[in-house]
């Protein structure tokens, strides 16, 4: 005992001494800490440009779940009636409340959106933080760059307010040094949204040396559709004017639709004229987290022949939308709702196995139908025709469809596909957050609304001629449906007729892209239109969808998250009404 004591002693002495000799050594002091970034490396010139891709980076959600990034198939389709949860009964439940519109503050998936949001505003704003004393890029090169960030956080806030209306607003002035970091949500956020674009708008350039980054006309873009948001509808379509008239791609391509829709979507052709501003995905980087991961999920579900994806059966188009892609014999939609009138309703496989007899419909149809929506008998992509129930996870549960447009070729799998994970359907075909026909299909409701009915079916007729020169063809060359489809010919001088057939074209073309709830919303018939949809959709899938009610006045947002609440305080961030 006594010779371990005696050998504590000499050891606490050498310590002491060696510490001494240390705190005289000023050498030592200025050796930098290893394995972390310091100030002044993250204020070189390639220290602020990683800072600011890793704040683009987190527009595909990260680490953060499922759902914390810009595809917003939970959040916008889902919600919106473009499809189901899919898969079965038991996998991924979580899902389930979302969809029925029965959520809790206490549940998970709202808080990965959150998260999603406020790590990209985190990274725009540590940005800032830096680039303002930084010596090493010049005055002109700042504005820049402080354009850049400033235009990914107006996107970080928009999804916010889409979403959850109400969540508390911070910018770089924030210090939290100070520990000041309680903000309470009690603030309307659309002026500093508004204030972000501005920025953007009046300081981005009109292309970037790499096509990723946004450029000025996709600022004018969001900043329109924020001003649809409040129905500043003459802002709106006095800016729309412009980007319709001069706007362009990052990379110098003059603002226009892709001449076939279902090229519109393949990797070889990304970042086309149509692309206002995408998340650029990557396949084959050692990390699946730079690709689409969000939708990696949402392919068939094969049990039959070889097809994308070999999981999970997620994301499955619902009956309602398929409908919607009926035409008259003039090949217009049917704007009465009455393509859910069982007279007009798509013929399906639903409950008829793979290996028995089916003839797929022969009624009109919008040709939209085969390039968004994966029906039996047709060609899906290059994989050959889909068997349908063989693709379909459980059909009674799912439905009979499952989504194409957003599917990767067979031809694509080891480019645009990452094959190193679990699941083989991640893949990295850039994601169009906006593109040129949404940009238009909005400006036909601006010009509606000010009263230039015949402009909008201008744009209208825009969209349509492409789908008409875009037919899904087999392998004869011989159109795979029987498409019926026609531009409207007749001059539009009803507003409120011209706005339902605006309104119903974005719901046809912008199928599957997470838009559908949002504009709902922002037309506010998200109550109306969401209670029709469970009650005919529910007449198809009762075990998914029966009982299933939108609640005015509380699911036009989505709950604040329990666990924030409880992190900030209940006298600091407040719940939604209605929860």
């Amino acid at each position: 005992m006594k010779t371990i004591f005696k050998r504590k002693i000499t050891y606490i002495a050498i310590s002491c001494f060696m510490l001494i000799a240390i705190a005289c050594n000023d050498e030592f002091l200025d050796v930098p800490v290893t394995s972390q970034i310091s100030e002044a490396q993250l204020s070189t010139a390639n220290g602020l440009n990683g800072l600011l891709i890793g704040a683009y980076s987190a527009l595909n959600g990260r680490d953060l779940g499922w759902f914390g990034g810009a595809t917003n198939w939970l959040w916008g389709s889902i919600r919106g009636g473009d499809a189901n949860k899919g898969s079965n009964a038991g996998d991924f439940t979580s899902i389930i409340p979302v969809m029925r519109f029965e959520l809790n503050p206490t549940d998970t998936e709202p808080n990965g959106k959150w998260r999603g949001c406020y790590e990209g505003i985190s990274r725009v704003n540590i940005f800032l933080t830096n680039l303002e004393p930084s010596e090493a890029v010049s005055d002109a090169e700042k504005t820049v760059m402080r354009a850049e960030a400033r235009f990914l956080r107006g996107h970080y806030y928009y999804e916010l307010r889409k979403n959850f209306k109400n969540a508390p607003y911070v910018d770089e002035t924030l210090d939290v040094a100070t520990g000041a970091t309680e903000v309470p949500n009690n603030q309307e956020l659309w002026p500093m949204i508004e204030a972000d674009f501005q920025y953007a708008f009046d300081n981005l350039p009109e292309t970037q040396s790499q096509v990723g980054r946004a450029n000025k006309w996709a600022a004018g873009a969001y900043l329109a559709q924020v001003y649809m948001w409040q129905k500043k509808y003459t802002e709106a379509k006095a800016l729309f004017d412009q980007i319709i008239a001069n706007g362009q791609t990052s990379n110098g391509l003059k603002y226009a639709l892709v001449p076939n829709f279902e090229q519109l979507f393949r990797g070889v052709n990304e970042n086309n004229s149509e692309t206002v501003f995408s998340y650029q995905a990557a396949a084959g980087t050692g990390a699946v987290q730079n690709t689409n991961h969000e939708i990696a999920m949402n392919y068939p579900y094969n049990t039959g022949p070889a097809g994308p994806g070999n999981c999970c059966g997620f994301y499955a188009p619902s009956f309602e939308l398929a409908n919607s892609y009926r035409t008259t014999t003039a090949g217009l939609p049917l704007l009465d709702g009455s393509y859910n009138a069982p007279s007009n309703e798509l013929k399906t496989d639903y409950g008829v196995l793979s290996d028995a007899a089916f003839t797929p419909d022969a009624g009109n149809l919008d040709p939209r139908l085969d390039h968004t929506i994966a029906r039996r008998g047709l060609p899906f992509l290059d994989w050959g025709p889909h068997p349908g129930f063989d693709w379909i996870r459980d059909q009674t549960y799912a439905g009979p469809y499952t989504q194409k447009k957003l599917s990767y070729e067979k031809s694509e799998e080891g480019t645009y596909q990452d094959g190193s994970s679990w699941t083989p359907g991640y893949q990295s075909i850039n994601f169009m957050i906006i593109r040129f026909a949404d940009v238009l299909l909005m400006a036909a409701e601006a010009e509606v609304e000010v009263g230039s009915m015949e402009k909008a079916r201008e744009y209208v007729n825009m969209i349509r001629q492409r789908s008409i020169d875009s037919p899904l063809l087999k392998d004869d060359g011989t159109p795979a449906a029987k498409y019926v489809i026609s531009t409207y010919t007749a001059p539009w001088t009803d507003q409120a007729a011209a706005r339902t057939a605006v309104r119903f074209e974005r719901k046809l073309e912008l199928a599957l892209e997470g838009k559908r709830f949002y504009d709902l919303l922002r037309w506010e018939v998200a109550d109306s239109a969401i209670n029709a949809y469970f009650a005919y959709e529910s007449t198809k899938l009762q075990n998914q969808l029966g009982g299933a009610k939108f609640t005015p006045n509380q699911d036009e947002y989505l709950p604040i998250p329990q666990i924030q609440i409880d992190l900030q305080g209940s006298d600091v961030l407040s719940q939604n009404p209605g929860y």
